[in-house]
């Protein structure tokens, strides 16, 4: 990190494409940053749209100045890379990893911080996250598991209640000593957390980087707390396809499976990722005998069965070049 002083608080917000949302983004920030020590770093990791010159002209535009900083990526260097370099751009207490298409509420830094403070065996605090229609998101989860993947193939309720302590999504709001892990759209780190685990793991591209450094967080011993007052909006589909996709049921980018692969090789061995995949294709013949009883087969995302298997033979490669034209 630099050798200026500590900050209170840093907050890193990723620029790709979306220079409207990002400077919305910034502005609810430092509507309600208040009198903190605190920089907001964007980082633009090479847009190519105009969109970098855009935030910068508006940064210099500001009376009296703002605290916001515009880094500028040489290449996409996906979610983990670019908050990666605001991380290492200043020191600081706390980070705030904040998505551009997210919008916080009044008194968020307020409550978020006061909750770091009274809880210091926590590492990450994850606010409530909202829809844009008001509606409470899922933001905070069990971790995937070989086990987890037959129920998500599956699509059946009563399995996913016989094996209920592996579904991956968590009732809102949850306990704190439930969550495995919680969404990076929006997540508070402490800097002494960060100082002692490590940066994001730069080998993901987009997606399951915070499933892993979750993972990594809770092995260290550092705890996750769920800040319910703490508020933020997260816009729907707002800098990223791959919700809307999966709601479409439609094929997922091939940077998703590779994180997926990833993630499960970090976490269950190359075993753990084989039974992962192998478990999801049992639970797909399963939701087909639904068949026999004359009801509807869930949905699966379309090209699932082959694209399971993305970086299978080699889950710990980095092979960003050819994620990133597909962002």
């Amino acid at each position: 990190m630099s050798s200026q002083r500590t900050l209170s608080l840093v907050v890193s917000v990723i620029n790709y494409r979306t220079g409207d949302l990002t400077l919305s983004c910034v502005q609810s920030v430092l509507d309600d940053l208040g009198g903190l020590s605190a920089q907001v770093v964007v980082v633009d990791n090479n847009s190519g749209d105009g969109s970098a010159d855009r935030i910068e002209r508006w940064v210099e535009k500001q009376t009296p100045p703002v605290p916001v900083s515009l880094l500028r990526s040489p290449t996409n260097s996906g979610f983990s890379g670019g908050h990666n370099q605001s991380l290492a751009a200043f020191r600081a207490d706390y980070y705030l990893i904040l998505n551009s298409d997210t919008v916080v509420r009044s008194g968020f830094f307020r409550t978020i911080l006061a909750a770091a403070e009274a809880n210091p065996a926590a590492g990450l605090f994850a606010p409530r996250i909202d829809h844009d229609d008001g509606v409470q998101q899922i933001s905070c989860f069990r971790f995937p598991s070989p086990a987890s993947e037959l129920i998500r193939g599956a699509g059946s309720g009563p399995l996913t209640r016989l094996l209920s302590r592996y579904d991956v999504p968590l009732t809102m709001p949850p306990a704190s000593d439930q969550i495995g892990w919680a969404s990076f759209a929006c997540i508070l780190l402490r800097g002494q957390m960060i100082a002692e685990i490590g940066p994001m793991d730069e080998g993901y591209f987009l997606y399951f980087e915070d499933v892993e450094y979750c993972w990594r967080a809770r092995k260290a011993g550092w705890g996750i707390c769920h800040v319910p007052d703490a508020k933020v909006v997260h816009l729907r589909g707002g800098s990223g396809p791959v919700k809307r996709l999966q709601r479409e049921n439609e094929r997922l980018p091939a940077y998703y499976y590779a994180s997926r692969a990833r993630f499960f090789r970090q976490a269950y061995g190359w075993g753990g990722l084989v039974a992962a995949n192998a478990l999801w294709v049992l639970g797909r013949g399963i939701a087909q005998t639904r068949r026999v009883l004359g009801k509807s087969v869930p949905s699966a995302n379309r090209g699932e069965m082959r694209d399971l298997w993305i970086n299978t033979g080699s889950p710990l490669a980095s092979d960003h070049a050819a994620r990133r034209d597909q962002a």
